[in-house]
């Protein structure tokens, strides 16, 4: 198994790198793959915190797995809602596929914690989770996106996960 913090760095480079692994040379990803992109990002997030909600004992790592429950749910029923106003399937593609399966190698790995291992690592691993992510919005789906409803959407999640990354951060602070 790779180290656990690498899996997300390996999302990240998929991501970020422009033209990505996944898209042709010189081809950004549509709006249908950036859509699912989203969406499976979001889901992925929402999983590991119910994760953390299943496992932690701490009321700060139960109260920071509660808003990601809450945020990612609410972006991702925003995103369903204009794909289904749009009339775009969501396609899905290596990029989010890549995700889905490095998430579940760390589910897996946060699974076999328990305790302040278990808090510490699981808030570690969104600390890079959202910096990952972030950076894609930034540097690749934004900036890809042909829609200005799916731009928008994403400026918007950005916004908000942005906010998640600092509270990762000083919570991460606070365990160490």
């Amino acid at each position: 198994m790779r180290h656990p913090k690498a899996l997300y760095a390996i999302a990240a480079v998929l991501l970020t790198v422009p033209g990505g692994l996944a898209f042709a040379a010189g081809a950004g990803p549509s709006d249908a793959q950036i859509a699912h992109i989203a969406y499976t990002a979001g889901d992925l997030d929402i999983k590991a915190a119910e994760l953390a909600l299943e496992k932690s004992q701490s009321k700060t790592v139960r109260a920071f797995a509660d808003d990601m429950v809450r945020d990612h749910k609410a972006v991702n029923d925003k995103a369903l809602a204009l794909v289904k106003k749009l009339n775009v399937s969501p396609e899905d593609n290596d990029t989010s596929k890549s995700l889905v399966k490095d998430a579940d190698e760390k589910r897996a790995h946060l699974a076999t914690l328990s305790g302040a291992a278990f808090d510490k690592a699981y808030v570690e691993n969104e600390v890079a989770y959202h910096k990952a992510v972030n950076g894609a919005l930034e540097t690749t789906l934004i900036p890809s996106s042909d829609n200005g409803e799916l731009k928008s959407l994403l400026e918007t999640g950005l916004k908000i996960f942005q906010g998640h990354l600092k509270h990762a951060e000083h919570l991460a602070g606070s365990l160490k």
